[in-house]
């Protein structure tokens, strides 16, 4: 990940934060359009490739806000849990970060669709490549499942791997190519420690870099240090560090952090 870290610090401004959040909004908006507008109006939002090459380019960004699901119940439930999971990553890698693989979906998903010449209407696979990142992350995270059984995250991810395994032997095209494409994110981000047996284990993680952070800092002076999660030069030579001009007095930030925090406002 050390390309994406790179690319952060270089791109990491433009970054849009709380990026499920407008999802979420769309993806209401279309719902509620469902209800009174002809099925045919909504149509015009999906990703079709043929459309989309005769000039109807928005549809490579409106795809992504067709209703997870028809039923009022089950859609607001899964707008919660999306919501819930996306601001979760993004929390735990960055705006930046969390962009570039849901960014990496939009894109695998838009190849998919032209290199097979399909007609692709939801984002349900997309959506469950971010259900498969937070269960890598938070493998112990439990949701109640009907409301009042507790289910741990690693075990509803596998029966999600199981789906995409169907799907992608025996369903047919359209839902194949969805499901490959949707997967090519995930397997970007994760795809080493999958190979290798390694562990992303959001607290784990946290665990050993503080560890790693105090054994080589001791007897070390430093020279700069992030307000927000204390990094210093001395934990990551590649670190760049900036201070903020919107806080109040002198407060510095890793490039990490530097576009992701709340100002410091001195009374």
């Amino acid at each position: 990940m050390k390309l994406l870290n790179k690319l952060e610090r270089k791109f990491g401004r433009f970054a849009i934060k709380n990026l499920m959040l407008y999802i979420i909004i769309g993806n209401v908006i279309v719902y509620f359009l469902l209800k009174i507008e002809p099925i045919d109006t909504i149509y015009k939002l999906a990703l079709v490739p043929d459309l989309i090459k005769q000039g109807e380019i928005w549809r490579l960004l409106t795809f992504i806000f067709f209703p997870m699901a028809d039923s009022p119940l089950t859609f607001a439930i899964k707008i919660y849990l999306y919501y819930l999971i996306g601001t979760t990553l993004e929390n735990e890698w960055g705006s930046f970060k969390f962009g570039v693989y849901y960014l990496i979906g939009m894109v695998s998903t838009i190849a998919g669709a032209f290199i097979a010449d399909i007609a692709i209407y939801n984002t349900m696979f997309l959506n469950l490549s971010l259900f498969l990142a937070f269960a890598r992350i938070y493998p112990d995270f439990e949701l109640m499942m009907f409301f009042v059984l507790p289910v741990k995250m690693r075990y509803l991810a596998l029966l999600n791997l199981g789906y995409f395994v169907l799907t992608i032997v025996g369903g047919n095209t359209s839902y194949r190519v969805a499901a490959i494409a949707a997967l090519v994110n995930y397997l970007i981000f994760f795809g080493v420690d999958i190979v290798t047996g390694g562990k992303y284990n959001a607290s784990n993680l946290y665990r050993k870099k503080q560890y790693e952070s105090n054994f080589r800092n001791i007897n070390k002076k430093f020279h700069h240090k992030c307000t927000i999660c204390g990094r210093t030069e001395l934990d990551d030579k590649d670190l760049e560090f900036r201070y903020c001009s919107k806080c109040d007095g002198y407060y510095e930030y890793c490039m990490d952090h530097l576009h992701n925090h709340e100002h410091i406002k001195e009374d």
